[in-house]
């Protein structure tokens, strides 16, 4: 249970110029810039050991205008970036905090690199469903744990102060009287053992993420997804959200999520989309086709939970195999024995129970397809030199809802906003706390958009916060231009 408190009736037990809420991504690169500024900074996490919804992701972060990119000869820009953001969105994004993100992210890993020594690869075995070209970075590791472990270490070297299994119960506010909004003034945390402290601050950033593990708040926002399965961090229970509704805070796009419609079913892994990019197809119960995969791996959510026991057969062949094997998830899943593999479409419907008929004219169809570069009903394109080959591997894979992408309306500073559009004070909001860049439904996610989101919010609330004390830029490498006033609309 969360709540707000009256500051009017707190009695402070410490005090510190800023805390920020979550010791993920976001809250990790907020914390460092605000470190390097020398604002005092605490930073919570409700776990004994930070891990969050960082640890449980891909870990890969798109940004445009890199240094990696630049010695890759790959060419991007921000504005490029938006458009692809806003083209998956349906145009439905803030464009604001699109431009604020789509600026800001690829100076933030720059920075992490040359600052906190950060290593990061660029991907470009396959280009990511829409995205115009390779801009998806990742730690040489390739995978979320990894990422949040590098993080870690710099803010352990940092000297960042970090407070773990202290769970924020409470913001303490100042309520609005004639002349000011609402004012947030600290928090609360509570421990284990039931003991409380409570925290004086001058400003709070949430990065405490969203609302996946709140059956309550799925079922009213997300109710298609409702009893999907949740893989993402239990933790993740909507306060921001709650805090945001006692706050008389504007939610926006509460309907928006990211889903995935590759996890290895009863095995909770994930199966990289580039099998299904590269090649691959899924395949339902029946030996059928039903959607177009290249749409993206997140509305594909919802087309698997609509077949036959809510689970398809990822299908593709050895070429796919191997290039699988680039990717950690993907090995654990072959260490787990979720794969199966066939040298003929018969011994592929014998250890899948699809029908053979109906298998075989799937598989038929899709080559004829290939070997004329040809598109199908669903408006995918098959390409010559992918057509599938025995031997044949499949995995039996199902839905999943990883994270929500609505949340708190902010400005494009991250400053929380209230549903008359004033500024709670001293209140930000942040990765998967607010509203992200995918518009209103599930199929506006772009691939990266949470971590894209986190690192750049994170580093935006920052950058505010140290501005508001007279340190701007807080760091020259991770300058942020961000103007001093919306446009007017």
């Amino acid at each position: 249970m969360v709540e707000l408190i009256d500051n009017e009736q707190t009695d402070y037990d410490i005090e510190v110029d800023t805390v920020v809420v979550g010791a993920g991504a976001c809250g990790m690169v907020a914390s460092l810039l605000l470190a390097e500024a020398g604002i005092d900074t605490l930073l919570l996490e409700r776990d004994d050991t930070p891990r969050g919804s960082t640890s449980m992701s891909s870990g890969f972060i798109p940004a445009a205008g890199t240094l990696l990119q630049e010695s890759a000869g790959v060419s991007d820009s921000a504005e490029l970036f938006a458009a692809d953001i806003q083209r998956k969105a349906n145009a439905e994004a803030d464009p604001q905090i699109v431009s604020a993100v789509t600026q800001s992210c690829g100076k933030v890993l720059d920075w992490l690199q040359q600052q906190h020594g950060l290593e990061w690869v660029l991907l470009e075995d396959f280009l990511y469903p829409g995205h115009s070209t390779h801009r998806m970075h990742a730690v040489p590791e390739k995978t979320g744990a990894a990422l949040h472990a590098r993080l870690s270490n710099a803010v352990e070297r940092a000297g960042v102060s970090i407070a773990t299994s202290a769970r924020v119960v409470a913001l303490i506010v100042e309520p609005a009287a004639a002349t000011k909004p609402v004012q947030i003034c600290g928090v609360r945390v509570r421990r284990p053992d039931n003991s409380s402290e409570t925290i004086k601050a001058s400003a709070v950033i949430l990065a405490c993420n969203g609302y996946g593990a709140n059956s309550a708040l799925m079922k009213r926002f997300i109710p298609e997804m409702a009893e999907a399965y949740y893989h993402g961090h239990p933790g993740n229970t909507g306060d921001a959200v709650i805090w945001g509704e006692l706050l008389d805070a504007a939610l926006v796009h509460t309907s928006a999520y990211q889903g995935h419609g590759s996890l290895a079913y009863g095995h909770n892994i994930l199966i990289t989309w580039a099998l299904l990019m590269e090649g691959g197809v899924q395949i339902n119960q029946r030996g059928q086709r039903f959607s177009n995969e290249h749409k993206g791996y997140s509305e594909q959510a919802v087309e698997v939970i609509r077949q036959p026991g809510d689970f398809v057969w990822n299908v593709y062949d050895h070429r796919l195999h191997a290039m699988g094997q680039n990717f950690p998830d993907y090995l654990e899943a072959v260490a787990a024995g979720a794969l199966v593999c066939a040298d003929s479409v018969s011994e592929l419907s014998d250890l899948t129970a699809m029908p053979l008929t109906d298998l075989q004219k799937t598989l038929q169809e899709i080559e004829q397809l290939a070997s004329v570069n040809g598109t199908d009903q669903f408006g995918r394109q098959f390409n010559s030199d992918q057509i599938l080959q025995a031997p044949y591997y499949a995995i039996r894979v199902a839905p999943a809802v990883f994270h929500t992408q609505g949340g708190l309306a902010i400005d494009h500073k991250a400053r929380v906003l209230t549903t008359e559009g004033d500024i709670v004070g001293n209140l930000y909001a942040a990765g998967g706390a607010a509203c992200g860049v995918s518009g209103s439904s599930v199929a506006g996610y772009l691939s990266g958009n949470g971590l894209l989101t986190a690192v750049s919010l994170g580093a935006i609330a920052a950058t505010d916060i140290g501005s508001a004390r007279g340190v701007d830029p807080i760091i020259p490498a991770c300058q942020i231009v961000i103007p001093d006033e919306r446009p007017a609309g």
